[in-house]
């Protein structure tokens, strides 16, 4: 499954998932809800680049 980065350096990995913001481990970066922020700095998917 793809990783994707945030400007901040936080990198989102479907494998862990974010689970404090509802994300299950296996869930996809793309199938994150448009809505869904970096955990880390709040930013949205479009700061997002695949890593």
């Amino acid at each position: 499954m793809k990783k994707f980065e945030c400007v901040c350096g936080y990198v989102y990995d479907p494998a862990a998932g974010d689970p404090d913001s509802g994300a299950a481990p296996g869930v996809t970066f793309e199938d994150l809800p448009e809505d869904w922020l970096c955990p880390q700095c709040g930013l949205g998917k479009e700061e997002f680049t695949e890593v």
